[in-house]
Parts: C-alpha cells; sequence; structure tokens
C-alpha cells in the first residue's frame, strides 16, 4: 500500500514562498506519475500540478509562472515550490500517485493527508 506524507505547508506572506514535499512509500516510486491538488474552504479540490514518471510538469493556469514541481526519484519524494504567493493560494495542498500525470483528480490511486497553506495579505 502507497503511503503519502505532505510536509512543508504554514503560514507566509503575501509575496513569500514555500517548499512542499511529499515523501512516498509502500511501492515502486518511479512507477507512478505525481500530482498536487489543492482544497480552499468551502471550495471543490482543485488541479495544482503534476509530474510524470520522468519529471515532465504541467500546470494549472493559476499558478504557471510560480510554482514549480519536481522529483527526486532517489529520495522517494515529489516538491512543490511555491513562489509569488498569493492569499487566494491558500488551502490544504495535497500530494496523489497515479498511473499519469493528469488534472483529473479520479485518476489519482493515492492520496496524502494534506498540509496547510496559509498566505497572508
Amino acid at each position: 500500500q502507497v503511503q503519502l506524507i505532505e510536509s512543508g505547508g504554514g503560514l507566509v506572506q503575501a509575496g513569500g514562498s514555500l517548499r512542499l514535499s511529499c515523501a512516498f512509500s509502500g511501492r515502486v516510486f518511479v512507477s507512478y506519475a505525481m500530482g498536487w491538488f489543492r482544497q480552499a474552504p468551502g471550495k471543490e479540490r482543485e488541479f495544482v500540478a503534476a509530474c510524470s514518471r520522468s519529471g515532465s510538469p504541467y500546470y494549472a493556469d493559476s499558478v504557471k509562472g510560480r510554482y514549480t514541481i519536481s522529483r527526486d526519484n532517489a529520495k522517494n519524494t515529489v516538491f512543490l515550490d511555491m513562489n509569488s504567493l498569493k492569499p487566494e493560494d491558500t488551502a490544504v495542498y495535497y500530494c496523489a500517485a497515479g498511473p499519469i500525470p493528469t488534472a483529473r483528480a479520479t485518476v489519482y490511486n493515492f492520496w496524502g493527508q494534506g498540509t496547510q497553506v496559509t498566505v497572508s495579505s
């Protein structure tokens, strides 16, 4: 069974940066595409970014140019570097693992518990 553990969330001022990490265990990391999603209070979960097994990135338009997804296959970890943060980026951020990199949450087989990111104005 795959386990995903996110870390790195916190409180940051607008314009600041954070790096989220997601540690993967339980199966062969390189067999999975990885994704990041977020859910703000009262809103549906939305796609943020994904990367293929080889690391090719895909982004939601709302974060393109500000966020960078990457993976370290030697450390079984995927990262989300978030820059120029805005108050509207405030959400719980979730890591997910699945067969392909996609914005469709239903494709992902495994999910982490989430980490809170709060951006103050």
